[in-house]
């Protein structure tokens, strides 16, 4: 074979090892998922009633919605801390709301968690602070803000289950519920603004180098400021739905959520040093921790801390596949 065929042949190999890197790194979650589900269908008679797979998909929903926020932050090389936080504040926000109409249960929680996450956006995109340490201080504010207005808890505001405003919750669309119908629209839009506009692009562009992104003239911190915003308006918007569902604001919701966004949005593909990310990882990301804590209450005999454990261990997994994935497609 001649010199021009082996360096030909070479050159095939790298581009076929790039493509299934890339491959890998976008579905091996779903993979998984799908692998997971079919072990579970045959393991236990309940997993795959038409019951369970309902309680699934609303279970996931709120978390699906948060989530999808998230990918935006991360996508840009940013975190969230305050979504679990702000999701139990837009519960409750959206609860006593109710009280006033359905009109104020949803724009309330939705005007007092997007200026949250517009501060948040702000101080990282003006000031340059750490987004770590902004957002662990929304944490503290929004969880604060919220006790507050429940005195410290004692207060759980109800929901009249005549309003409309119930029925974002406990409605149903042929079969299904309604907050799978909303988490289902919120992804498909999250999608297309992300891969099909020029505001992805830019999610994409600060992502991937911060500073060659400006020398674009991509907007960098009016990006940052809209990506931040967003996740708190979806956080909001979660707990909302939440409250909805439950017909109360329960104020003991979200702790810890955060943590369980992050994971469903890095098992779903994205890097957390940002550049690169997926919407449809992310909700594939949400339904595996949550089949995961099914099948963990479909034993039984396994604490629910056991749920945990495992998403601890599969986040760790996954971020060592996605490392030397990134390797190899480097020095490909």
């Amino acid at each position: 074979m001649s010199a021009s065929g082996v360096e030909a042949g070479r050159g095939s190999g790298v581009v076929r090892g790039e493509r299934l890197s890339a491959l890998a790194q976008q579905h091996g979650a779903l993979v998984a998922l799908l692998v997971l589900a079919l072990v579970a269908s045959f393991s236990f008679d309940s997993f795959a009633t038409g019951d369970n797979i309902e309680n699934l998909a609303m279970t996931s929903s709120f978390l699906a919605v948060v989530a999808l926020g998230m990918t935006f932050v991360i996508v840009t090389g940013g975190i969230d801390l305050s979504v679990g936080s702000v999701f139990a504040l837009g519960g409750v926000l959206a609860a006593w709301g109710s009280r006033y109409g359905a009109l104020v249960a949803l724009l309330l929680p939705l005007a007092v968690c997007g200026l949250i996450g517009c501060v948040n956006g702000l101080l990282i995109a003006r000031t340059r602070l750490a987004p770590f340490i902004v957002t662990l201080a929304a944490m503290l504010a929004a969880r604060g803000l919220m006790l507050n207005i429940t005195d410290e808890g004692a207060t759980t505001y109800l929901v009249d289950k005549e309003t409309v405003f119930v029925h974002l919750g406990q409605g149903r669309l042929l079969g299904v519920g309604a907050p799978v119908w909303i988490t289902g629209a919120l992804f498909l839009a999250g999608a297309v603004a992300l891969r099909r506009t020029r505001f992805g692009q830019n999610v994409y562009a600060v992502g991937g180098n911060e500073d060659a992104a400006a020398l674009m003239g991509a907007p960098v911190a009016r990006t940052k400021i809209t990506v931040y915003t967003l996740s708190a308006l979806l956080a909001g918007l979660a707990g909302a739905l939440n409250a909805a569902w439950l017909a109360s604001g329960v104020t003991i919701l979200g702790y810890g959520m955060e943590l369980d966004a992050i994971a469903a949005v890095v098992i779903g593909g994205t890097l957390l040093s940002g550049g690169l990310g997926f919407v449809s990882g992310s909700l594939v990301g949400v339904l595996l921790l949550k089949t995961i804590q099914n099948i963990i209450n479909q034993i039984g005999s396994l604490d629910s801390a056991y749920q945990q454990v495992v998403s601890g261990g599969f986040l760790v997994v996954v971020i060592i596949a996605q490392t030397w994935l990134a390797r190899r497609r480097r020095v490909a």
